[in-house]
């Protein structure tokens, strides 16, 4: 090596070192203009990597030199920039920003300031979303937000639910909104699970959900947007200091409320004092206790994140979910991962976003109907176990103890969900963005028995049984946007100008055997060989489904003052027929900031904002190929005549002188409409005290047309007996009031608080309806199958429960009904509408407490004026399974007159009051200075927490939870508040800890 390199190698190193040493650690306080200290603060070194948060008490250290830039940077506040004069201790006042005006919500296909939006949209940050055991998104919002029903089906690990926003407005399509998941339209079909599809995303990933109620919001979204959007932003690496963060928890789960069954003296002393047939097996068992568990639930986050530079930025994790439920064989697995990244070139023209998450899911389920059957309706003087194994029952029944040994609902779900997002800036204001992304999801489900003998009448149980299928769903995504941005003092511009192509495939393949050798290995790990008594049976299935949409929106903004939103969207899907493939939707929205007008210069109102909006959306959730004509093979097969065969000989003697005919199963109509929901909004948002006090009000009327259903033909001589239609003149229609409110006290050293609710007050009804009762919930059971229990009425609130008014118990011990229609006979037409599954108003509230180093949160949620159906008393608790020496409650010798004989009948007898209020979730929590314990070099942050779930509840209810909805749908159409065999709800304790290093 020469001189000259060794030289040049000296100066670099001194160069180096000089700099080093001329950076010291400087120290400073950052506190707001009433001199309050802010922690959580992030303050960076402006152009380097070198980056600090501030503490509980507002301070901070971080390497500087004189002549560096600190950046400091708070949700809430003023952006502030310092160059460095000295070195002494800072103290930096940073200003509020009026956060209501100008946090960022997120749109369709873009963002904006929440001042310029004119749509209704409610937000969620990460910081407000509920605590404790959750596996998917809807959990993390549940009663934070107006006009946003949340409810789950049942207490399940990983539970659908239902997300109502504004209404139910169709028949077909149920309730679910449209979820986006980084720009990423999802599907909502089920996966091959039973359980939540949604699963899949690690609620710990989420930065924030936004959603969009009203038609100017989701209008962009056309087709797929008539039952709302839930716009969900994951979290993203931020300028600074590389920040790692841990989490790890704990939760024991046990069953909240139990069924007061009698007891096995209570029992022995009713069977007989009815005359019924005492069967006492000498035991004093309590099923629900056998039957339940203290689920153990543990959970374990691990992410990194940060940026390079301004350049590139980066967010990873990766997560360990295992819940078990309160039954035993009950449990939903997750492992998931996940990369967000992003990229900038050619000084900032070119901007490339990469996301990416993976997730293994495994839920394992029991046998739920029979088990929550037992639990209830089992004779409690079985004694559970004999000589250590579960005792014998009779042969055609089973021990629940010994299901739960021999039955499995395995489902394995791997899925991929990517996306890669380029966008390059053409010139000043004209930016290109091209979103390319697929969501891949493979599901394998095995449903067995063991073969268990000894249960001779059921060959399911007694041969062993199985299930498996295997479903594929590919969801793939092709977008091109054109966004123009061009704004001066007076005049701000955005237009948006798109085309979108998405592709769905699914395909699904079953295989059903029965027969299998009691070897104690599982039937999906045996050879299994068809016979003539248990033949295999073999199902598959493929769809291909395809919407193109041209897409465009106007964002006017006048002096801040006056705004206008204009969007037009059209879709063509291929479900439709050929002479209405597309569908135009429309919407219009105003807002007016009244508060930045010269007359409210002194007015008390810190923000004052006028909003209304008209606009349609479109629903293409129907089943494939409806439009299209479709033919079987059929013939003759027992003699006789048949329209569908003729006989080519006429002087054949044997079915085979028929030959197979061909006939139609579905015809054809290319002529089916696109279903159309139409709503128009009118909003107040307003601030005053300073920005603590903030709210906003809205009216909204949302009526569906062009109904969508599957019905039987008027004419009676037809090819098919059901064709799919648009009903005319008939109208879904939903309207009412949501209000939302929150106080932010003003902060000081020790003590803070925020407290606020929301409430919504919903107007169902059904108009112009040709039928007298559509069908959602029917009875099922033995006697009680296709009962109407709840339905579509004319004239009356979606979900009505349409039946007899039970009127006591006669003089013979039957059932007495009321005559409605005075004609002096109760039949059919004496069924009337005595009341709704869907709440007239739902309500939220919230307190949020912070002293020092501790923060409390307390949130509940409540609705009122809807109806539960007991499906589950009315097929346990009568007299007659009493008399049969199955248990039963009080609910069964209520008529001391009634007849074992008497029927249980579709009426009042078995409807309650749904209300509730519930204390959904509590947290307190401590967060720990790391200095305090000499880990300040370590850790920036340690909190500890204790989160309480579903702790109160407050209820006339005669259930497990009024929350409930496991009723079964007729012909496709949704079914609400049929409480039949529910997973009972769970009390939740979670212990948590969070380390940020």
């Amino acid at each position: 090596m020469n001189g000259s390199k060794l030289l040049t190698i000296a100066l670099f190193i001194l160069s180096i070192t000089s700099v080093a040493w001329s950076q010291v650690q400087v120290s400073g306080l950052v506190v707001d203009e009433t001199e309050v200290s802010l922690p959580g603060v992030t303050v960076a070194v402006k152009g380097t990597v070198t980056g600090q948060v501030t503490d509980v008490d507002g301070r901070f250290t971080i390497g500087a030199k004189i002549g560096d830039v600190l950046e400091f940077r708070y949700l809430g506040m003023e952006d502030q920039d310092i160059t460095l004069e000295n070195l002494n201790n800072l103290k930096v006042v940073m200003k509020s920003n009026a956060k209501q005006l100008n946090e960022v919500v997120v749109i369709g296909y873009g963002s904006q300031k929440k001042s310029d939006v004119t749509g209704a949209i409610a937000s969620l940050k990460r910081e407000d979303f509920n605590q404790g055991v959750l596996t998917n998104p809807g959990q993390l919002l549940q009663g934070k937000m107006a006009g946003v029903n949340v409810t789950a089906t049942s207490g399940e690990p990983g539970a659908a639910q239902n997300i109502i926003i504004r209404g139910a407005g169709s028949l077909r399509s149920g309730t679910d909104p449209l979820y986006v998941v980084d720009g990423f339209l999802l599907d909502n079909s089920s996966q091959g699970f039973s359980t939540n599809p949604l699963n899949f995303i690690n609620p710990s990933d989420i930065e924030s959900i936004d959603v969009l109620k009203d038609a100017s919001a989701t209008a962009v979204y056309g087709s797929r947007a008539s039952n709302g959007v839930v716009v969900i932003t994951t979290k993203k690496g931020k300028l600074g200091k590389t920040e790692m963060n841990f989490s790890a928890s704990t939760a024991l789960s046990s069953v909240l409320n139990k069924i007061d069954v009698f007891s096995a003296d209570e029992f022995r002393k009713q069977v007989v004092a009815i005359g019924g047939n005492l069967e006492d097996l000498g035991g004093n068992t309590n099923w629900q206790d056998e039957l339940t568990q203290t689920g153990v639930s543990q959970e374990l986050n691990f992410s990194i994140g940060g940026a390079a530079s301004d350049k590139f930025s980066y967010y990873a994790s990766a997560g360990y979910q295992g819940q078990e439920g309160i039954l035993k064989n009950s449990n939903l697995k997750r492992y998931a991962g996940k990369l967000n990244m992003n990229q900038k070139a050619f000084n900032g023209r070119l901007n490339l976003d990469y996301n990416l998450t993976a997730s293994h899911t495994e839920n394992l389920r029991p046998d739920i109907g029979s088990t929550i059957s037992d639990m209830i309706g089992l004779n409690p003087t079985i004694p559970a176990l004999t000589n250590g194994k579960p005792t014998l029952l009779t042969t055609n029944a089973l021990n629940p103890l010994q299901r739960y040994d021999l039955y499995s609902d395995l489902a394995v779900n791997n899925r991929i969900l990517a996306s890669i997002s380029p966008s390059l800036r053409l010139f000043k204001g004209l930016v290109y963005k091209l979103n390319l992304g697929v969501d891949y999801s493979a599901t394998n489900r095995d449903i067995q028995y063991k073969p268990f003998p000894q249960v001779i009448n059921e060959s399911n149980i007694s041969d062993g049984s199985l299930q498996s299928s295997i479903l594929t769903s590919t969801n793939q995504l092709v977008e091109n946007t054109l966004t123009y941005n061009w704004n001066n003092d007076i005049h701000k511009v955005i237009l948006l100008a798109g085309h979108s192509y998405q592709q769905f495939n699914d395909a699904n393949r079953t295989f059903s055997n029965r027969g299998f050798a009691n070897n104690d290995i599982e039937p999906k790990y045996q050879d299994q060989t068809s016979s003539t008594v248990y033949p295999t049976s073999v199902g598959s299935t493929a769809v291909k489904n395809e919407l193109q949409s041209f897409f465009g929106r106007l964002n006017y903004g006048f002096k801040n003052k006056y705004l206008l939103t204009a969007t037009l969207r059209a879709d063509g899907s291929s479900k439709f027929g050929e002479n209405n493939k597309y569908g135009l939707f429309p919407s219009v929205g105003f807002g007016w900031n009244i508060s930045n007008e010269d007359f409210m210069a002194n007015s008390f109102f810190n923000n004052l904002k006028l909003r209304t909006s008209w606009g349609q959306t479109g629903n293409q959730e129907i089943p494939s190929k409806i439009t299209k004509g479709s033919f079987a093979e059929n013939r003759l097969i027992t003699g006789g005549q048949s329209s569908n065969t003729y006989p080519i000989d006429p002087n054949a003697t044997s079915i085979n002188g028929y030959p197979f005919g061909i006939v139609f199963t579905r015809l054809a109509n290319p002529n089916l409409q696109w279903e159309v929901s139409t709503q128009i909004d009118l909003g107040v948002d307003f601030a005053i005290l300073n920005n603590q006090l903030t709210g906003s009000i809205d009216y909204f009327n949302k009526q569906s047309s062009n109904i969508l259903l599957e019905v039987v033909p008027a004419d009676p001589v037809q090819p098919t007996s059901l064709f799919w239609t648009n009903i005319k003149d008939m109208i879904i229609q939903n309207n009412g009031v949501e209000l939302a409110l929150q106080y932010n006290s003003k902060e000081n050293r020790n003590f803070s608080y925020k407290i606020g609710g929301n409430i919504t007050f919903i107007q169902n009804q059904v108009k112009d309806s040709p039928y007298s009762v559509l069908t959602t919930g029917a009875a099922q059971g033995s006697g009680q199958t296709g009962a109407t229990i709840n339905g579509y009425v004319n004239n009356e609130p979606i979900g009505a429960f349409y039946m007899l008014e039970f009127n006591g118990i006669g003089e013979q011990g039957l059932n007495q009904f009321k005559d409605i229609n005075g004609d002096g006979a109760v039949l059919d037409n004496d069924r009337y509408v005595v009341g709704s599954a869907i709440p007239d108003f739902t309500y939220a509230y919230f307190l949020n407490l912070n002293y020092k180093g501790f923060d409390l949160g307390l949130n509940f949620n409540g609705v009122s004026g809807n109806k539960i159906y007991n499906h589950t008393t009315m097929t346990l608790f009568s007299k007659a399974q009493l008399a049969r020496s199955n248990n039963s409650t009080d609910f069964a010798i209520e008529f001391p007159k009634e007849s074992l004989s008497n029927s249980n009948t579709v009426s009042t007898r078995y409807l309650e009051d749904g209300s509730f209020m519930r204390l959904n979730n509590a947290t307190l929590g401590y967060n720990l200075k790391p200095s305090k314990i000499g880990l300040g070099n370590t850790f920036q942050n340690i909190r500890i927490s204790i989160t309480g779930q579903n702790l109160l509840l407050l209820t006339d209810y005669s259930g497990f939870d009024p929350e409930v909805n496991t009723g079964s749908s007729s012909s496709g159409i949704q079914t609400f508040g049929i409480d039949r065999f529910t997973y009972p709800s769970a009390r939740t304790f979670l212990f948590g800890v969070n380390v940020t290093f």
